[in-house]
C-alpha cells in the first residue's frame, strides 16, 4: 500500500503547521496565520523532459516546439530541467527550503499516451514516486491536471475545439483520482484557460498556434465544461480531496479619469476576469460579456442546456495566478502605468494583488483562496535582489488581504526552478533555483535563501 498519512487529508495549511518550528512566529514583523501553506509551482512540460521515455505520448507542445520559428532559439522541452530523472534531488531541495506545499502538473500524455484508453503504468508510477516523495518530506501535493499540454492524439480529433474533449478530460481526471486517491489533498483542474484562449487560439504564439478568436471562445467554454465534469468526477469517487481551478486574474483599472476609460475598464474586467469567475463560482456567464458575442458567434451554439450547472459545480477553493494589472484607455487599448519585468507583458504592481484578492471576497464570498502562481523573470542569474523585492512586496500585499478578511490559505511562487518558458524557450529565468541547462546543476539563488527564511519565520 502506498504511503497515506494524515498530511494528505487536510488543507495545505495543516501541513505547514506540522513542520514549522513552534517559535518561528516570534521573529516575523508581518506574521502569516498559523498553518499558512508556503509553496512553489511548476508544470510538467516546462520541467520534466524525458519527452519520449517510458511510453509517454506527444502533446501539442512537443509538436509545436519542433515547428521552425515557433520558439525562441529553436528551443524545445525535450529535456527541460530533466526533472523526470532528477526528481529525488529536486524533492530534497524543496525539503531543505522548508516548502510545505508543491504545485505541479501531470503530463496527460505521460499517463494516457493518446489521451484516453489504455493507461501507461510507467507514467503513473512516476507520479506515485513523486507524490510519495513529497509526503515523506512533509510537503503537500497540489496537483494540476491540465497545464496546456493537450495530448497530440486528441488534438488531431479537434482537441478543445471538440466538445468531446471535455468528456475525455473528465475521464482522464477520474483515472487520476482513482490512481492517487487521498494521497493528493488538493486538485486543480485547468490552469489559466484565459491564456489558452488568448495566446494559443487568438495570438497563436502558444500551442496549438491558431489565430481564430471565434473558435477560441468555443475552446474557452469547453475548458470550463471540462473543469465542471472533472469536479463531478471527483465528487463521484467519494474521496476527501479538495478541487478547484487555477485562473489567471488581472485587476482592471481605467487609464484616465474619464467616463470612457471607466466603461472600458468594466468591459476589460468582463473579458479578463468575470467570464471565468462567474461561470465557475456563480454558474452563469456575465451578461455584458455575452452581449459582446454576435448572434452567430459559435460560442453561443456551444453553450448547451445544463452546461452552466455543470461548470458551476461546487468548488472547494480558487487558485489565483497573479502577474500584474490591466490599465485601459477610453478606446479600450491597454497601456502600462508601472515598471515591467523582462517579460514585457508583465506590469509590476503589488497593490493589484490586494485589490484582486479583496475583490474576489467581495464579489464571490468566502471561498478559500490559494495564490497558485506569482513571480517574475530576471536577468540576474544568482543575485536576484529584484526578484526578492518583487516577492516581498507581493507577500506584503497578500498579508494586507488576509488582514482584510480574505481567506487566503497558501502561496506558491512561480517558479521553483528555471525551466522551459514556452515561446521564450530558455531565455527567461523565472526560478528561485538556477539551472545550468548544459549540466543540469541546481544552485540556490538569493531569492531561494530569502524565501527559506520567510518560510521558517512564517512571515516577513
Amino acid at each position: 500500500m502506498r504511503r497515506r498519512s494524515v498530511l494528505t487529508l487536510g488543507a495545505v495549511g495543516a501541513v505547514a503547521a506540522a513542520v514549522r518550528p513552534s517559535d518561528a512566529l516570534a521573529s516575523a514583523a508581518l506574521p502569516f496565520p498559523p498553518g499558512f501553506g508556503w509553496g512553489a509551482a511548476t508544470s510538467a512540460y516546462q520541467l520534466e523532459g524525458a519527452a519520449k521515455e517510458d511510453g509517454r505520448g506527444p502533446s501539442v507542445w512537443d509538436v509545436f516546439s519542433h515547428q521552425p520559428g515557433r520558439i525562441r532559439n529553436g528551443d524545445t522541452g525535450d529535456v527541460a530541467a530533466d526533472h523526470y530523472h532528477r526528481y529525488t534531488e529536486d524533492l530534497d531541495i524543496m525539503r531543505d527550503l522548508g516548502l510545505t506545499s508543491y504545485r505541479f502538473s501531470i503530463s496527460w500524455s505521460r499517463v494516457l499516451p493518446t489521451g484516453r484508453g489504455t493507461v501507461n503504468p510507467r507514467g503513473v508510477d512516476f507520479y506515485h514516486r513523486l507524490i510519495d516523495g513529497l509526503l515523506s518530506r512533509g510537503i503537500a501535493p497540489v496537483v494540476t491536471l491540465f497545464h496546456w499540454d493537450t495530448p497530440q492524439a486528441l488534438q488531431e480529433l479537434g482537441g478543445w475545439e471538440n466538445r468531446d474533449c471535455a468528456s475525455w478530460f473528465a475521464d482522464y481526471a477520474h483515472t487520476m483520482f482513482s490512481a492517487f486517491g487521498d494521497t493528493v489533498p488538493t486538485w486543480l483542474t485547468i490552469n489559466e484557460p484565459k491564456t489558452v484562449v488568448d495566446v494559443g487560439y487568438t495570438a497563436g504564439t502558444h500551442a496549438p498556434g491558431k489565430q481564430d478568436r471565434r473558435l477560441a471562445n468555443v475552446v474557452g467554454h469547453h475548458l470550463l465544461l471540462g473543469h465542471g465534469l472533472a469536479v463531478q468526477a471527483l465528487r463521484a469517487t467519494g474521496g476527501r480531496s479538495r478541487i478547484g481551478a487555477a485562473l489567471s486574474l488581472s485587476p482592471t483599472y481605467p487609464a484616465a479619469d474619464s467616463d470612457g476609460a471607466r466603461r472600458q475598464a468594466v468591459a476589460a474586467d468582463a473579458e479578463e476576469n468575470r467570464r471565468w469567475l462567474d461561470p465557475l463560482l456563480l454558474g452563469r456567464y456575465p451578461e455584458d460579456w455575452l452581449a459582446t458575442q454576435a448572434a452567430d458567434a459559435p460560442v453561443r451554439a456551444a453553450i448547451k442546456d445544463g452546461d452552466l450547472a455543470i461548470i458551476g459545480s461546487r468548488n472547494d477553493l480558487l487558485g489565483v495566478n497573479y502577474y500584474g494589472p490591466t490599465h485601459v484607455t477610453a478606446t479600450g487599448s491597454r497601456v502600462m502605468r508601472h515598471p515591467t519585468s523582462q517579460a514585457t507583458w508583465q506590469e509590476i504592481y503589488p497593490d493589484g494583488l490586494f485589490d484582486l484578492l479583496t475583490r474576489v471576497k467581495r464579489d464571490y464570498g468566502d471561498i478559500p483562496v490559494s495564490i497558485t502562481e506569482n513571480g517574475m523573470p530576471t536577468q540576474n542569474p544568482l543575485h536576484d535582489q529584484d526578484r526578492v523585492t518583487f516577492l516581498r512586496d507581493h507577500l506584503t500585499a497578500a498579508h494586507r488581504a488576509i488582514q482584510a478578511g480574505v481567506p487566503l490559505e497558501s502561496y506558491h511562487l512561480w517558479s521553483l526552478m528555471d525551466n522551459f518558458e514556452w515561446a521564450e524557450g530558455y531565455t527567461q529565468r523565472w526560478g528561485i533555483i538556477h539551472v545550468d541547462f548544459a549540466t543540469q546543476r541546481r544552485t540556490l539563488k538569493a531569492s531561494a535563501e530569502w524565501y527559506k527564511t520567510v518560510i521558517a519565520n512564517n512571515g516577513l
